[in-house]
């Protein structure tokens, strides 16, 4: 691992967390524990467009492969714009083919128009909202959709913030371009000028003036000038991470604490 030279001491009796985070320099990982960011560190320099984790299991997309493990493995999938994982590993090439990784070969679930993101078993293209089901890839509404999460499924598109119910019901008008879910029901949503966060009901986050990519835990989040954002009692504190282009951010236990 190449190291960027910032650590940090973390705060005490604090579980620390490692976080991943896609850039066009490569993947990133950050040792965390509260508010506190320990060692820095470039894991792989392929450019990355996402990362996906499930229990202690990594995904990368990178522009070469999809990479997975601790040893950051090839599949043999080729260049990949998104990744996620439902009962298995699900990955998006740039032309839109989707594929299902199961004893280590990928088989082929189907093609969209411009795949903005996957997550559990849901996938954002430009014409909508689309789900994984016996690697087949089934209609589920909206349209113009830039972002999904899973859990309580929603949806960010160009006219607005959705969430599945009897069909999917409208939470906040306006261009939404992220959705992350979090534990306990907590989610953030992003629009180009604004970053707003649900713990029960739906409020403008203040005091955030990057754009926000996505967040992990409902209290990391990355922006995409490369700047780490962890919740404090008193706002979202920054941490530049040097590495400019960030597009997601992932968390799990830290087994290498700094």
């Amino acid at each position: 691992m190449s190291t960027i030279d910032e650590k940090r001491v973390h705060a005490a009796n604090t579980d620390p967390v490692a976080l991943f985070v896609a850039t066009d320099v490569g993947l990133v990982r950050v040792s965390v524990a509260g508010e506190r960011v320990g060692e820095i560190g470039l894991l792989d320099r392929r450019s990355a467009r996402d990362v996906a984790t499930t229990g202690e299991t990594i995904a990368v997309a990178t522009d070469e492969d999809v990479l997975v493990g601790e040893d950051l493995d090839e599949t043999g999938f080729g260049p990949a714009t998104a990744v996620g994982f439902s009962d298995d590993l699900f990955a998006a090439a740039p032309d839109g083919t989707v594929a299902r990784r199961t004893d280590d070969e990928w088989l082929d679930c189907g093609q969209l128009e411009g795949i903005r993101a996957i997550d559990d078993d849901l996938i954002a293209a430009e014409d909508g909202v689309y789900r994984l089901a016996d690697d087949e890839l089934s209609y589920s509404g909206l349209d113009d959709v830039h972002d999904v999460t899973g859990g309580t499924p929603r949806a960010a598109t160009a006219s607005g913030l959705y969430r599945l119910g009897n069909g999917w019901v409208n939470e906040l008008d306006g261009g939404f371009e992220m959705v992350a879910g979090g534990p306990s029901g907590v989610a953030h949503a992003v629009t180009e000028t604004a970053f707003y966060a649900f713990d029960g009901e739906w409020t403008r986050v203040d005091g955030v003036g990057r754009r926000v990519v996505d967040v992990a835990r409902g209290v990391y989040a990355v922006s995409a000038d490369g700047t780490l954002l962890t919740a404090t009692d008193d706002g979202w504190r920054e941490h530049p991470l040097g590495t400019p282009g960030a597009h997601a951010v992932v968390a799990r236990p830290d087994r290498k604490p700094v």
